[in-house]
């Protein structure tokens, strides 16, 4: 026998134990406050890059690490809220974009009739598409339409052609078609970290035409983040808010396994991004996501994986300190 101290000992070594989510218990989320959930996808991003379907894996594999009471915000998300890790959208048909966004939407409206928010790891950013297909409008949006808080190195507003490499709702144009779906405001949403040079002068435009609030990395260097979450406040206001957290938004020497690396430009660093998640404390946050990554490529410390989770963590943290 152990006593609870031994075992919360125990429960923070990754090595041991069944890996679940944060070590969670592995049930549906029915009288779940929050939803953990692996989107083992790949399809969406259209390039040979593809072992961002490994993301959830590699995550569980770490989170045990992560499983912390919050010391900024004072609580323990764990026993604040009922957790749980669902486990991963099936992608009988992996190799089928379309096939598996449509997958990701049905396995969501399920989250969302029982009425638990759900933190999600990918995956390619095209998860967020099928996710937000499922929330927008949906019973923990309360009929509204969702606003991003997006952390991206890219816009994925991507009008020019309706494809990428032959993905329709790719991890290139969920921005778009959200919008146009109507599952989205655009004009209540915010774009954060945008850099990198691009393919052509005009790649910011898109996401000017739709109306989302861009601040490139650029800006956040001049304004500073105290300014920037200022604004992000703002405009999200009293709006249901999702978090999609791309990892190639924080600089690659912080999370080297990612796909679509950033190197011409530094990224965020690790306080810079959790300090523009926070900007969302306090408000209705219905979901949020970590996309990206790439655990074949990552450090043998498995930085990356770590980092993924250390954000998940936040996003867990903000949505349990609203609980009850």
């Amino acid at each position: 026998m152990v006593d609870r101290y031994e075992q919360s000992m125990m429960d923070n070594l990754y090595w041991w134990g069944i890996p679940t989510m944060f070590r969670c218990p592995n049930i549906g989320p029915e009288g779940q406050d929050i939803a953990l959930v692996g989107v083992p996808h790949s399809t969406g991003n259209g390039t040979t890059e593809r072992d961002q379907h490994l993301g959830p894996r590699a995550l569980r594999n770490v989170s045990a690490v992560q499983r912390r009471v919050h010391s900024v915000f004072e609580i323990d998300p764990w026993s604040r809220a009922k957790i749980a890790d669902v486990g991963d959208v099936p992608f009988p048909r992996a190799n089928d974009n379309e096939d598996c966004i449509e997958r990701i939407t049905a396995f969501y409206k399920d989250i969302d009739t029982a009425g638990a928010r759900p933190v999600s790891v990918g995956g390619d950013h095209s998860i967020t598409g099928g996710i937000v297909q499922a929330l927008g409008c949906g019973k923990l949006a309360g009929g509204e339409p969702i606003s991003f808080l997006h952390l991206d190195a890219h816009t994925d507003v991507f009008t020019k052609v309706d494809h990428f490499l032959g993905a329709k709702k790719s991890a290139a144009h969920w921005g778009a078609y959200l919008a146009d779906q109507g599952q989205v405001d655009p004009t209540r949403s915010m774009q954060i970290g945008l850099r990198g040079h691009p393919r052509s002068l005009d790649w910011l435009q898109p996401s000017y035409d739709y109306g989302y609030n861009i601040v490139t990395m650029r800006e956040f260097r001049q304004r500073g983040l105290a300014d920037v979450v200022a604004q992000t406040k703002e405009v999200l206001g009293d709006r249901p808010v999702y978090i999609t957290f791309d990892l190639d938004c924080l600089d690659p020497t912080i999370a080297p396994a990612v796909s679509n690396l950033e190197p011409g430009e530094k990224g965020f660093d690790i306080d810079e991004a959790i300090g523009i998640l926070r900007a969302a404390r306090g408000l209705n946050i219905v979901g949020g996501d970590v996309v990206c990554m790439m655990p074949t490529k990552d450090s043998p410390n498995n930085i990356t994986a770590l980092t993924a989770a250390a954000v998940m963590f936040e996003m867990i943290s903000m949505i349990a300190e609203n609980t009850g």
